[in-house]
């Protein structure tokens, strides 16, 4: 099974999408990225803990301590009204990005 490293930008793009859908937990949006992505996303904790927190810290999205189904403590993740406008613009830049990219790799000699 094929694995892809995230550059920073991108990781903060997909977990703001997953938040999108819904608030959830740390593990929650690793597991969410994972099963969205087909497997081929596999976010490990040193990479998806310092991505919520500088989300955070840039008022995207907020956190608050809560129950699991499963009765565990854990801290819960939300998209703020601002990671929504971010989304919204990331996502454009990002469809942008990509078509320009393929358009070059497309390109015949």
């Amino acid at each position: 099974m094929a694995r892809a490293d995230l550059l920073q930008g991108t990781l903060d793009l997909l977990i703001l999408k997953v938040l999108s859908l819904e608030s959830m937990h740390g593990w929650g949006v690793s597991e969410r990225l994972r099963r969205m992505s087909g497997d081929v996303f596999e976010v490990n904790q040193g990479s998806l803990y310092p991505a919520l927190q500088r989300l955070r810290r840039k008022g995207l999205v907020t956190a608050e301590w809560r129950r699991t189904e499963e009765n565990r403590r854990a801290r819960y993740y939300e998209l703020t009204p601002a990671g929504e406008r971010a989304l919204q613009e990331e996502h454009g830049a990002w469809r942008r990005s990509s078509r320009a990219v393929d358009q070059i790799l497309d390109w015949a000699t």
